[in-house]
């Protein structure tokens, strides 16, 4: 072989190693969006769904009267600085119905927090019908030093659980949230230099 022949041969190795590892890049940034989108329409590992006011409507009219128990959990990041909790422990509510529920936030930091929330519900098969209409975890919250908001909840419980067997016998589902620094936030702490 000469070494042209060689040297086209190593450019091209080179070249397909390089596509390759810009594939690999694209498709890391890419994960966590279409796994979010995956768990959002599927209700995977307990995500909830979005729903609109017409939608929990159409839940209503189908309601069976049944109830169901609620708990809600509030949690923050270790580098969170906030006392969050939920306003109520529990709500029996009558599956297909609208329902309201708080939670609260307080920045115990001496500086403005901007914070994200994740959430999941328990059971994870219980994910796929819980429906919030309106959720402080839609968009990001930010809390000036020492302020303290309330935060509301609607939500609705669709029918369709009824008729799911893997969801016979549930009597509780727990709603989740954990607050986190917005990842803005957390770029420009990172970022900042020390004071002299």
């Amino acid at each position: 072989m000469t070494t042209i022949a060689l040297e086209k041969k190593n450019n091209r190795t080179a070249l397909y190693a390089l596509l390759g590892a810009l594939a690999m890049l694209g498709l890391g940034y890419a994960a966590v969006p279409l796994y979010q989108l995956f768990c959002q329409v599927t209700g995977f590992g307990g995500t909830t769904q979005r729903a609109t006011d017409a939608e929990a409507n159409g839940a209503a009219a189908r309601a069976a009267g049944e109830e169901i128990s609620i708990r809600f959990d509030a949690n923050t990041a270790n580098d969170m600085p906030w006392s969050f909790k939920p306003v109520q422990v529990t709500q029996s509510v009558r599956i297909g119905q609208r329902q309201l529920a708080f939670y609260t936030a307080r920045n115990d930091s001496d500086v403005p927090i901007t914070g994200a929330a994740t959430f999941n519900v328990e059971p994870e098969q219980t994910g796929r019908y819980f429906n919030k209409i309106q959720c402080f975890c839609f968009t990001e919250q930010t809390l000036q030093p020492g302020e303290e908001i309330r935060m509301p909840v609607l939500y609705f419980v669709d029918p369709a659980i009824l008729d799911d067997e893997n969801a016979k016998g549930v009597e509780q589902i727990t709603l989740s949230y954990t607050f986190h620094k917005a990842i803005e936030q957390k770029t420009a702490s990172v970022g900042e230099k020390p004071a002299s």
